[in-house]
């Protein structure tokens, strides 16, 4: 099982960790500090500042005007981080029933102060999850991330079947728009099409078709051929 780097780091510092790691893996490299400020919704004097303390704790690399990048002891503690959110998430979607548009506000505040026991107990009553209530895979107990192979909707050439796998947890609209609809991870579908003039993708779902405008189908992630 992981264990905590260490019990007391702040939850700004757990923050930026985590937020470092997602942008590295979109990005391919080095994290801008206007792209850290953007995600956080905070001034780059901010970013610098706690950039500095990250790499006075040796959890990153920073140089101005280059960028940030975690170490191997940023990116564990990135990665328990984002375990204990997305197993929380199931947690509170799973067991109390939370709505999937609100488990991520509640996970994000609990994330930084649960134990390693609590973690493996919620684990356990869950029959260890391998993704969340979105489709986010959960980093393994020895902090291990499945690889992403899935590809937005918007990938899909009409005719193509493909498996609905992950959706962003961060736009609690979209959720409670699939929701409504019945639309989740684990559904197959089908595009039927894309109506013209920057018009929505029209998919079939278990038989009903949707249309679904182009910044919800750019966030629903899918693999093509997939079978459920």
């Amino acid at each position: 099982m992981g264990q905590r780097i260490q019990p007391a780091r702040s939850a700004a510092l757990e923050d930026y960790a985590k937020t470092i790691y997602a942008l590295q893996m979109r990005e391919g490299g080095p994290v801008s500090t206007s792209a850290l400020a953007e995600r956080l919704d905070v001034s780059p004097g901010t970013v610098t500042s706690m950039l500095r303390r990250l790499a006075d704790e040796e959890l990153a690399t920073y140089e101005p005007y280059h960028g940030v990048g975690l170490t191997p002891a940023g990116e564990r503690l990135a990665l328990e981080v984002i375990r204990h959110h997305r197993l929380l998430e199931a947690y509170l979607a799973e067991a109390l029933g939370m709505p999937w548009d609100q488990v991520h506000a509640e996970a994000d505040v609990l994330e930084h102060y649960i134990s390693e026991e609590l973690e493996a107990l919620i684990s356990d009553a869950l029959g260890n999850p391998e993704v969340d209530p979105h489709g986010d895979p959960i980093p393994t107990a020895d902090l291990k991330m499945a690889e992403d192979t899935s590809l937005p909707l918007t990938q899909l050439q009409p005719g193509q079947e493909a498996l609905f796998v992950r959706i962003s947890d961060s736009d609690g609209g979209m959720l409670r728009y699939l929701g409504e609809r019945g639309i989740a991870p684990g559904d197959r579908l089908q595009l039927i099409g894309r109506e013209p003039y920057g018009g929505p993708f029209v998919v079939s779902i278990d038989g009903e078709t949707h249309s679904l405008g182009s910044e919800l189908a750019a966030a629903i992630r899918v693999s093509p051929g997939s079978r459920g």
